[in-house]
């Protein structure tokens, strides 16, 4: 019985690496009357990276794919040795990728099986994506998209998420300026090759050039999550120097790998520039522009920002220069702007601070301890007012009901609402000449020192 008739080719093909040691085996049981299923059922389960198509470029995508030796064309297989597993979780989530990728492996050997020999020589030929240095896991997403995802399934996490992130950029291999070349040449092929399908319609994406064309934009992803994983470390220490400003270490990262996003799509190779020399100005534009945004509280145009940024630099430096705080007019002259505008600015540039922010080494006070409440009323005060109001109304009493009354509406002593003499008059009948005699006769009664000594204490 032949060994390729197995009622297992697809366990058989996960394990390429043990090739040798298996068919040794196999002729063993063959021998022995063993049947090669439970041979092959032996060979150890091993993790396998995805494979790119083997098919050419086309002439109008401006280039074919370059050769590399045949040390490079085939990528190693990873084994997964027992102790390196930690735990149950990652043992079940290595065994969930095995069973995907030998459930596609099957069925791409059940499609190909009457053209295998050809495929063959096909595979031999074509150009294998050669994936960085010490990547994790990785699978095809499906059947129709190649482009390598990088899975965390078997990492290990730990309670630090930054470390974490640091030791999994850490494993992808750095570029030289040749490879940056390569990976941009491929960058440009796969944005020209989008642009054309998307002027293709359905029955053109399905010929051969179409076919050609997609797998070109395909080779153009890869290389693109190639080059950005190659340089995330870029984007780590650039975030280092915007730390404390108003965000998260991971979030001034994360606003950091848009830029290097929008780097890899806009470099220019034929310009001879290194990448990171390129990337570096749009990662930092993107972490600035996202403090502007986010950092603040109160949020600040970035025109503004701008602004107090270029006061705290002339600031700092005068500070060194003249050895004290620089004044306003000092500052306007530097900016060219008035010492009015000056002030503004730094009144803009304050940071809100929170009325419960802990003081001390203990923590027991807060800031807002020591803020006073300039709309409280003092104890002391609040105590003398009600007892003046009590003084008065003993004093009203000693006045008939008609001055008691005059005198209370007239300096509002009721509801606080002082009246005029014709609004007091129209109240009693009266002219507003006849309300000012009674005022006037009024008031020299309280003035009596009979009466008025009793007051005189609140005044001072």
């Amino acid at each position: 019985m032949a060994t390729r008739t197995t009622a297992a080719p697809a366990a058989a093909k996960k394990a390429p690496a043990t090739t040798a040691s298996t068919k040794t085996k196999a002729a063993a049981a063959k021998n022995d009357d063993v049947e090669p299923e439970e041979v092959v059922a032996k060979a150890p389960a091993r993790k396998t990276a995805a494979k790119a198509p083997a098919k050419a470029a086309p002439a109008k995508a401006g280039r074919k794919p370059k050769a590399v030796d045949s040390d490079d064309e085939d990528v190693d297989d990873e084994v997964v040795e027992p102790d390196e597993i930690e735990d149950d979780d990652e043992v079940e989530a290595v065994v969930v990728v095995a069973e995907v990728e030998v459930e596609a492996d099957a069925d791409d050997e059940a499609k190909d099986d009457s053209d295998d020999d050809d495929d063959d020589d096909e595979k031999s030929t074509g150009k294998d994506e050669e994936l960085p240095t010490g990547a994790l896991v990785l699978s095809l997403v499906d059947d129709e998209d190649e482009v390598p995802v990088y899975s965390s399934a078997i990492t290990g996490a730990t309670a630090d998420p930054v470390k974490d992130y640091l030791k999994q950029i850490g494993k992808v291999a750095l570029l030289n300026a040749a490879e940056e070349v390569e990976l941009a040449m491929r960058i440009e092929a796969g944005l020209f090759a989008e642009d054309k399908l998307s002027h293709m319609s359905a029955s053109e994406q399905r010929s051969t050039l179409g076919r050609e064309l997609q797998w070109v934009a395909k080779d153009g992803q890869r290389a693109k999550s190639h080059l950005l994983g190659a340089n995330l470390r870029l984007v780590v220490s650039l975030a280092k120097r915007y730390t404390g400003r108003g965000m998260q270490f991971l979030d001034l990262i994360q606003e950091g790998n848009l830029g290097l996003i929008r780097a890899v799509e806009k470099f220019d190779y034929t310009k001879g520039f290194k990448f990171s020399t390129y990337a570096t100005w749009w990662i930092r534009q993107a972490i600035t522009r996202a403090m502007a945004d986010q950092a603040r509280t109160i949020r600040i145009p970035v025109h503004m920002v701008e602004v107090i940024n270029k006061l705290a630099r002339v600031q700092r430096q005068m500070l060194q220069d003249l050895g004290r705080e620089p004044t306003p007019e000092e500052l306007s002259r530097e900016l060219d702007m008035t010492p009015e505008k000056v002030i503004e600015v730094q009144k803009y540039g304050r940071e809100p601070i929170s009325l419960h922010t802990p003081l001390g080494e203990d923590g027991d006070s807060e800031f807002g301890d020591l803020i006073e409440d300039t709309e409280a009323v003092v104890p002391a005060d609040a105590v003398g007012f009600t007892m003046l109001q009590k003084q008065l109304e003993s004093l009203l009493d000693s006045l008939s009901e008609r001055e008691a009354g005059v005198i209370r509406m007239r300096f509002g002593l009721g509801d606080g609402m002082p009246k005029t003499l014709d609004q007091i008059g129209d109240t009693f009948g009266v002219t507003r000449e006849r309300i000012r005699q009674i005022e006037s006769k009024t008031m020299a009664k309280l003035r009596h020192p009979s009466r008025s000594q009793s007051l005189r204490d609140y005044l001072e």
